[in-house]
């Protein structure tokens, strides 16, 4: 309990945030009320301007301004290649390497029976049907090292095998098994995509 229940409500909203203690929470607060009412108006706008007006890029499901977001729209980048990953922050991670030209695919999750996950929860089919479509040459797995990632992998290959043109990739194992992706080192992450393998179902 602080002496402001104006303090307090807003403590509990920052708390709220994943990874965001009460400390960390009210240090923000604080901040914000040194902040004059002009920047503070903008923050709060910013805010609320992304929760009314983001979108779902139509082609990839990446987070989006318009109809298509900046990567799809992007002539500069390879559209041959398509790296599949569980979400949206593994796109921040391997773009952050730079080794990647490439676009993208986000499943928005990866099959998990435990959690009540199945492939009809996830963007596999519009995949499937995306690479149908597309002059797509390679498609690479950028999934987490865990049951749930390689699980998810072999279902969307035997989907695709018979695609004999298509070669389907992985990240090479420099990722430590179980890890998510957002949690491993940019150069580790980098080279992991340089040198990709092809993917197997008896890995």
């Amino acid at each position: 309990m602080n002496s402001s229940k104006l303090l307090d409500k807003a403590v509990e909203q920052f708390a709220s945030l994943p990874g965001i203690g009460r400390k960390t929470a009210l240090k923000f607060v604080l901040h914000l009320l040194k902040k004059n009412a002009a920047d503070v108006d903008a923050f709060l706008q910013s805010i609320a301007d992304l929760k009314r007006n983001i979108r779902e890029c139509r082609i990839c499901h990446n987070i989006a301004d318009d109809d298509l977001c900046e990567i799809c729209a992007d002539r500069k980048r390879d559209t041959s290649v398509v790296c599949v990953v569980e979400n949206i922050k593994d796109i921040l991670s391997i773009e952050a390497t730079s080794q990647y030209n490439g676009l993208y695919h986000v499943l928005g999750g990866i099959i998990s029976p435990m959690d009540g996950i199945g492939p009809a929860d996830l963007h596999i089919q519009s995949l499937v049907e995306r690479i149908e479509q597309e002059e797509i040459r390679e498609v690479i797995f950028a999934l987490s090292a865990t049951i749930e990632g390689d699980t998810t992998g072999y279902y969307i290959f035997k989907k695709l095998k018979h695609k004999e043109e298509l070669i389907i990739s992985t990240i090479a194992k420099g990722i430590s098994i179980g890890n998510d992706l957002e949690y491993t080192d940019e150069l580790t992450l980098g080279r992991s995509i340089v040198n990709r393998v092809k993917f197997s179902m008896n890995e």
